[in-house]
C-alpha cells in the first residue's frame, strides 16, 4: 500500500476523491485533508495555489464549493464543521514535489517504521532522487523512501520566514511598509540569539 500524506485514513482518502477534483477545477491543489472526530467532527482542508500564495478569499471560495459538493455526495452522516486553510509557513510536506520545492530548508520527517533504529529525522532538505526524499542530518545526507514517511513538515526558521515574505512581496501580496517592519523584527530577533 502506498503511503498518502495528503489523506491518511480510508475516510480521508474517500473525502479527497470527492473534494480533490473540485479544488483542482478551481485552480488550486489539495495539500492535506483530515476528518477529526469529536462531538462535532471537524473536516480540515489545506489547499494552495500550484505556485503558492493562497489568500483568505480563495479559502472562502473553496469552502463554498466544497460545501456544495459535500451536500450532494453526503459522505459524512452527522453534522460537521468545515475548515479550509492555507498550509502556513511551517507547512506540512505531503507530496514528493514539496521536498524538491523546499530544498535547502529545515524539516522534521517521521517514518512509519524504524530506520536505523529511529523514526524521527530533523535536518535540511536536499531534494528528491527517484522515490526518495533526501535529508541532510548530523550523520550526513540520507535517502528515505517517500512511502516510508508518516509525517513531514517544514521547521519555522528566520530564513524560511524571510524567504516566504520576500516571495509574497514579489507577488504583490504584502504591503511594502508591512514587509519592512516584519523584516526589521526578524533581524532584531535574529541578533538577540547571538
Amino acid at each position: 500500500m502506498t503511503n498518502d500524506l495528503i489523506a491518511k485514513t480510508a475516510i480521508d482518502r474517500r473525502l479527497a476523491e470527492i473534494v480533490g477534483p473540485v479544488i483542482e477545477d478551481m485552480g488550486f491543489e489539495l495539500v492535506r485533508i483530515r476528518l477529526q472526530g469529536g462531538n462535532t467532527p471537524l473536516l480540515q482542508i489545506m489547499a494552495d495555489k500550484p505556485d503558492g500564495g493562497i489568500e483568505v478569499d480563495d479559502c472562502a471560495d473553496i469552502s463554498t464549493a466544497v460545501s456544495a459538493v459535500m451536500d450532494v455526495e453526503d459522505p459524512i452522516v452527522e453534522a460537521y464543521t468545515l475548515e479550509v486553510s492555507s498550509p502556513g509557513i511551517d507547512r506540512p510536506l505531503t507530496r514528493l514535489k514539496d521536498f524538491d520545492n523546499f530544498e535547502g530548508y529545515e524539516a522534521k520527517v517521521e517514518t512509519s517504521e524504524l530506520i536505523d533504529g529511529r523514526r524521527r529525522f530533523k535536518g535540511t532538505l536536499a531534494g528528491v532522487e527517484d522515490d526518495e526524499v533526501l535529508i541532510t542530518i548530523a550523520e550526513g545526507t540520507i535517502g528515505l523512501k517517500f512511502d516510508w514517511l508518516s509525517d513531514a513538515k517544514l521547521v519555522l526558521t528566520d530564513d524560511l520566514i524571510r524567504d516566504m515574505l520576500r516571495a509574497r512581496k514579489a507577488a504583490g501580496v504584502v504591503d511594502e511598509n508591512e514587509f519592512d517592519l516584519i523584516e526589521e523584527e526578524t533581524a532584531e530577533s535574529g541578533s538577540e540569539e547571538n
